[in-house]
């Protein structure tokens, strides 16, 4: 399932990471197993406490197989649970894998707040910890393993200048909406950073106006939906292009413009290419998604965990040659970030190519046409 391509990068010193947590949707999948993984291999013991699966399927779906594969291959001996969205909860598992003598704690937390409390009781323990996916602000964990987010949100506004090139061609000013993550999450505060490096030169120059940005409690999709709903009433059920912060969100907009007439007509962007967003993106539905390899950030986590196991300060940070800042705490974090991919119609097949999603889950009866004609088989 490795991505070729999509080669695992770590962003050089500078990049500056604002504000909470990360994204909440990534990858589709299913399940809402909060068990136990255990290997039995007798290697070190690592913990891993996975956030939710109520607004993301990617949690279960995709990153606890694959950090459980990739880290048994670094011959450890995982323990993998979800908090499923309760700080409590969270709190409790950790310190049960902390007791339970574990080498090293990967954690991907619903927020920052907790993660930096998880952190520091398990380093006042000795154990390594590894910020997954969202860097904890105000935390201490020495390593954090990541998306490239501005990047990802600069993808998703290069999709929308593109998506509105093409559907509202000569359309000036063209009117835009953005639907966004959490405002409590760091990587949805990184998405809309990168996705204004794209579209405020566009709202400058009166060539797009931005009707509304609003951002979404705890990425809740019918939240957003409904939110949607309520700024394009009040805009005359008028839209030329929408920023949606991931397939979750597209999915709820698309829904709003079916209602009334839109969908097809308006570009929306998306991320995470969920087999659900790949499918609006063949139907025309959805313009683009954004595809980021979990493989890999699962690979890169697993190694930095490997080298933490045995003390290994130098071979962890080898790995971690990029660094990103906690702006609460003023301090650089050691880090490998990762490269991601737009995808829009055309490019729907390397997804599949890379084994991400099955052309099974995404050729459905009114997508087969669409892939047919791709290929996708």
């Amino acid at each position: 399932m490795r991505s070729k391509s999509l080669a695992l990068i770590a962003v050089g010193t500078g990049l500056a990471v604002a504000v909470t947590a990360c994204g909440a949707n990534t990858s589709g999948g299913g399940g809402t197993s909060d068990t136990n993984t255990n290997s039995g291999s007798g290697g070190a013991k690592v913990g891993v406490i996975l956030p939710e699966t109520a607004t993301s399927a990617r949690w279960e779906g995709f990153d606890k197989p694959l950090l459980d594969k990739a880290l048994r291959a670094e011959g450890l001996d995982p323990t993998i649970q979800n908090a499923q969205g309760d700080v409590q909860k969270f709190s409790t598992l950790a310190d049960g894998m902390i007791n339970a003598g574990v080498k090293v704690l990967i954690i991907a937390t619903p927020n920052s707040e907790i993660g930096a409390s998880v952190a520091k009781r398990a380093e006042a323990q000795g154990i390594h910890v590894i910020d997954y996916d969202r860097l904890n602000l105000g935390g201490s964990s020495k390593y954090y393993v990541s998306f490239d987010n501005v990047k990802v949100g600069e993808l998703q506004g290069q999709g929308l200048v593109e998506g509105l090139g093409k559907l509202a061609p000569g359309k000036k000013p063209a009117e835009v909406i953005e639907i966004e993550g959490a405002p409590t999450d760091n990587n949805a505060t990184l998405f809309t950073e990168g996705q204004r490096k794209v579209l405020q030169p566009k709202y400058d120059a009166g060539d797009y106006t931005l009707v509304q940005s609003q951002p979404i409690e705890g990425w809740d999709n019918q939240k957003g939906g409904t939110t949607f709903e309520q700024i394009l009433t009040g805009n005359g059920q008028k839209v030329d292009g929408v920023v949606a912060a991931n397939d979750g969100l597209a999915g709820a907009v698309i829904t709003v413009l079916k209602k009334f007439g839109l969908n097809g007509k308006v570009p929306v962007t998306g991320q995470d290419a969920t087999p659900e967003g790949l499918q609006a993106v063949l139907r025309g539905d959805q313009y683009m998604t954004v595809f980021k390899p979990i493989d890999a950030e699962a690979e890169a986590a697993a190694k930095l965990a490997g080298a933490l196991a045995k003390n290994d300060i130098a071979a962890a940070d080898a790995l971690a040659t990029g660094v990103s800042t906690d702006t609460k705490n003023n301090r650089q974090v050691k880090s490998v970030l990762l490269t991601a991919q737009l995808i829009t119609k055309d490019k729907v097949k390397l997804v599949v190519d890379e084994g991400f999603v099955k052309a099974s889950e995404i050729c459905v009866p009114d997508t087969q046409a669409a892939c047919t004609e791709l290929g996708i088989k």
